[in-house]
Order: structure tokens, then C-alpha cells, then sequence
């Protein structure tokens, strides 16, 4: 057995290539030693190649972040959305155990490979086809809670984020006074248009639905990393589908409805919900760059995270992003 080193610099650095292979060897099956770091920051992810199959997909979780009840709660949602042959990827069960696995000190799961090509979602056709899942999806996440993830709200992913980069002096002291400032013409709008949407329907989400977690083949989109579910309104997963001037994001955002509307009803009230998620994810992203500094992979992978040149166009962008929530949200009609 592989010997883990005692008191890493930081847990990751516990990782080895041996501690990889043979988790997935619990699995059944040999590796070839054959590894590819997969582009994921949070959690550690790899494809591995075996010797009588297709490669495997290893997901590491981050120590501490998620308590297990969590991590079986996006097992579980990933797997019903594949048992209703909605393309999800969906964790592997390991002969004789269930999908979340403990080796070398981590918990991991393994995945199916898939392969596929990042979207372009420049057809009506592909983007209605894209709706048409998100629909299905959201219906089956209507059909019952979540009990152990998070909830998508001003508080967690807003509040909590600004609070965390002002306590830890992340923000250049001469730039302070100007980005805390932005917070005072933020918030305001943010939560009237969460008071406004009260009566949406919180379901089930994907959460992180951008085109970096959907695969694309020759068949259609196949949805990946559900790392990141949670309760939310069902617009969070829409809004980052969407891209362009005004006129474009309206057009776009028809096509998807076309097709989502044909499984799961949508609440037009929801769209004035766009500008505020927008922000509030701007906010969440600062803040989980600054909590995970300490992560050897975030100075190397993110340089420009600490430098004045970043924050000074941080300010500029919340104050555009001030400027957008007094804009009127974007119609649609059913």
C-alpha cells in the first residue's frame, strides 16, 4: 500500500499518483498508469485509463468542504436524472459498496468517461434540444427536496462572500473604500427582486449550468458536475446559457424556453432574477478565489488574483453590474 506523507503543506499534496490508481482499482479492473489532470480547481479530478474498458473519470473531493450527506444527496440526484434518461453523467457504484468511496484519506467516486465538445449553442435547434433536458430535469427536481445542500441565497453567496474578502484584507487597502462602497448600491436591488420573485417555485438545480459543464455529441448535450446542486429558482440554470447584447440574450432565451416549456412550466417572474444572480455569483467567485489561496493549484493557476490590476477591474465591473439592476429584465412571452 502506498504510504501518504505525513503533515502536507496542504491536503492535496497527499494525492499521489499511487493513492489515484489505486482507488480506481477498488473499482475493479487494472490501470495502465495512464492520468490526465482533468481543468478542476475545487475538488481533483482525473482521468485514468484502465486496460480492458473505456477511461474512468476520478473525482477527489476537497477535504472539508462537503459533509457526506451532501456529497450522497448530487450522487443520488445524478443518478435518477440518468435512470430518466436525461444525459447526465452519474457516478459508478463500487461492487459490493455505494458511489462515495474513502482511500488514502479522501473521498472520492469514480465516473464513467465521457466524451464530447464544448457547446456553441449557435442553432435554435441545439438550444431548444438543450431546453427541452433542462425542462425534464427540473421536473424530476420539483418532485422532491433537497435536505442536505445548500440554498441559493443573498445571505450565503452574497453577504457572507463581501464579509469574507473584507476581514481577510484581500482587497488592495488603496481600492478598500471603493469596493466596499459598490455593496451600498448592490444589495438594495438585489434583494427587492428576490422579494418580487417570492412566489417562484425553489426546486432542485444543476447550480453551475454553464457551457463549461455541458459535453456535446453527436446525439445532444450530455450534463456534467453536479458538484455544485442546490435549491434555487429555476432561472440559475438558464441565465448563464445566455450571452450577447440584449437582443440576442431575448432570442436566445426563447429558443430554450421553447423547448423547456414543453416539459416544465417557467415563471416569467423569474427573469428579474438574472442581474441579481449575475452579482451575486461575481461575489461568490471573489471570495472562493481568497478562501482558497492557501491551495498551492490557486497562485499558480490564478496569478492575477492578487494584483491591483484585478481588483481595479472588479470595481469597474460592479459598478456596471450596479448600473444593470436598474435595468429591466429581459421579456419573454409564453
Amino acid at each position: 500500500m502506498t504510504t501518504v506523507p505525513d503533515s502536507p503543506a496542504h491536503p492535496y499534496d497527499a494525492l499521489t499518483p499511487e493513492i489515484i490508481l489505486e482507488a480506481v482499482e477498488m473499482y475493479g479492473g487494472r490501470c495502465t498508469g495512464g492520468l490526465l489532470a482533468l481543468n478542476s480547481y475545487e475538488n481533483r479530478v482525473y482521468r485514468v485509463d484502465t486496460e480492458d474498458g473505456p477511461p474512468s473519470v476520478a473525482k477527489f473531493y476537497r477535504p472539508g468542504r462537503w459533509d457526506e450527506a451532501a456529497i450522497l444527496e448530487e450522487h443520488t440526484f445524478a443518478l435518477q436524472l440518468a435512470e430518466h434518461e436525461i444525459p447526465a453523467v452519474a457516478p459508478l457504484a463500487r461492487p459490493g459498496s455505494g458511489t462515495l468511496s474513502h482511500h488514502g484519506g479522501f473521498r472520492f467516486a469514480v465516473f464513467p468517461w465521457q466524451p464530447g465538445r464544448a457547446p456553441e449553442l449557435n442553432s435554435r435547434d441545439d438550444r431548444a434540444l438543450l431546453g427541452r433536458y433542462l425542462g425534464r430535469l427540473h421536473r424530476l427536481g420539483a418532485a422532491e427536496p433537497f435536505r442536505h445542500r445548500a440554498r441559493l441565497g443573498i445571505e450565503e453567496f452574497g453577504h457572507r462572500s463581501v464579509r469574507y474578502l473584507k476581514e481577510h484584507d484581500m482587497v488592495p487597502e488603496e481600492l478598500r473604500a471603493s469596493f466596499f462602497a459598490i455593496m451600498e448600491y448592490l444589495f438594495p436591488p438585489i434583494e427587492a427582486a428576490f422579494r418580487a420573485a417570492d412566489d417562484a417555485a425553489w426546486i432542485r438545480l444543476h447550480g453551475d449550468c454553464h457551457l463549461g459543464n455541458i459535453l456535446w455529441t453527436g446525439t445532444g448535450p450530455h450534463l456534467v458536475d453536479f458538484d455544485d446542486c442546490l435549491t434555487g429558482p429555476a432561472v440559475q440554470d438558464l441565465w448563464m446559457l445566455l450571452s450577447g447584447d440584449r437582443e440576442d440574450m431575448e432570442l436566445q432565451l426563447a429558443d430554450v424556453l421553447s423547448g423547456y416549456t414543453e416539459f416544465m412550466e417557467f415563471n416569467a417572474a423569474e427573469l428579474r432574477l438574472m442581474e441579481p444572480l449575475r452579482t451575486l455569483r461575481m461575489l461568490r467567485y471573489m471570495a472562493w478565489l481568497a478562501e482558497r489561496w492557501d491551495d498551492p493549484a490557486f497562485p499558480r493557476n490564478f496569478p492575477w488574483f492578487n494584483t491591483r490590476r484585478y481588483w481595479e477591474e472588479q470595481v469597474l465591473a460592479l459598478k456596471q453590474q450596479a448600473a444593470a439592476l436598474d435595468e429591466l429584465p429581459l421579456s419573454w412571452m409564453a
